[in-house]
């Protein structure tokens, strides 16, 4: 199949998979749209949403719909790398052997991640960046496609291990989620509360996503996107020439250079989900958000004026 033909398959493809989400998922297109295109663009995603906002059962749909392995994992203050990454046990032979744990899968929903301490919490790093973990002096390889969504809850602070820049860095989108309007909510009571059983068609295989993932790679980018993306990143560093004076007033410090990487393979995935066959400026703009949110850091005088994130990102646009 040609990549003109690959990319208008793309496209309907994502069409029915939003098809199928949408018959658990009610509303948060926004949120589903971000998860898939850090999907297709092979990167991660963290959620940041208060309790009950369906993050677990969205999760477990989109796996379900992309016909992927799915493990939930728990994050807790007394959880161990061993716990999410697997161990070692002597066997009837007394040969030691590598039990796997939960990470060896294709979607990882890490819950609550900012619950568990440093310790396990970088446990999931190599994994994230390396699709591979090294246990007791072993390397092994991850199944791909594979693909990380954590969880935090902005509420519960006291007790919580904030995630370390590094390691927010890794993910390619920071999505919100919000309440759901009120229509949505009358809706999602009628269909929860019913005894209606849906079931949720698996569209893809593991093969096909890893394909689609090659596929948005090989999108050619014209240079003046490229260039409007370093330059969207850089002018988040408040040291640097193009800062603005809101930034060096608002900001502390700016996104990285895997901020721009990101920029780039997301606004090819946007662009190819959509038939393009190249991205413009647009399309980096429609996925800034998402990418730079978690990756400026604001200072106390930001905080103290209630200037968010997404208010110094609409500026730089």
């Amino acid at each position: 199949m040609s990549d003109v033909a690959a990319i208008q398959n793309l496209v309907q493809k994502q069409k029915a998979l939003k098809e199928e989400i949408a018959k658990i998922i009610v509303g948060q297109d926004e949120v589903v749209n971000q998860i898939v295109l850090s999907i297709f663009a092979g990167g991660h995603a963290l959620l940041v949403g208060v309790p009950g906002l369906a993050k677990t059962l969205m999760v477990n749909t989109i796996s379900q719909a992309l016909g992927l392995d799915f493990k939930r994992i728990q994050f807790t203050p007394d959880l161990m790398p061993s716990d999410i990454l697997g161990s070692e046990i002597l066997d009837e032979t007394r040969t030691f052997k590598f039990i796997k744990g939960p990470v060896f899968s294709n979607i990882i929903l890490a819950d609550e991640i900012n619950r568990t301490p440093p310790k396990t919490q970088a446990a999931l790093l190599e994994a994230m960046q390396e699709k591979s973990v090294t246990i007791a002096g072993h390397h092994y390889k991850l199944d791909l496609p594979f693909f990380v969504l954590a969880t935090q809850n902005p509420i519960e602070q006291e007790g919580t291990y904030p995630l370390p820049e590094a390691q927010l860095d890794r993910f390619m989108f920071a999505i919100k989620l919000n309440y759901p309007t009120f229509e949505e909510e009358v809706q999602v009571v009628k269909s929860t509360t019913s005894d209606n059983n849906v079931k949720v068609n698996p569209l893809f295989s593991a093969q096909e996503i890893i394909d689609f993932q090659y596929l948005i790679r090989r999108i050619p980018v014209a240079d003046n996107v490229i260039e409007y993306a370093v330059t969207l990143v850089s002018k988040t560093r408040p040291d640097n020439p193009l800062a603005t004076d809101y930034v060096k007033n608002y900001l502390d410090w700016g996104a990285g250079p895997r901020a721009s990487q990101n920029l780039i393979l997301a606004a090819k995935t946007n662009a190819a989900l959509k038939g393009k066959f190249s991205p413009d400026i647009e399309d980096v703009k429609a996925v800034a958000t998402g990418i730079l949110r978690h990756r400026i850091i604001k200072n106390y005088k930001a905080d103290a004026e209630g200037i968010t994130e997404e208010m110094i990102i609409a500026k730089l646009l």
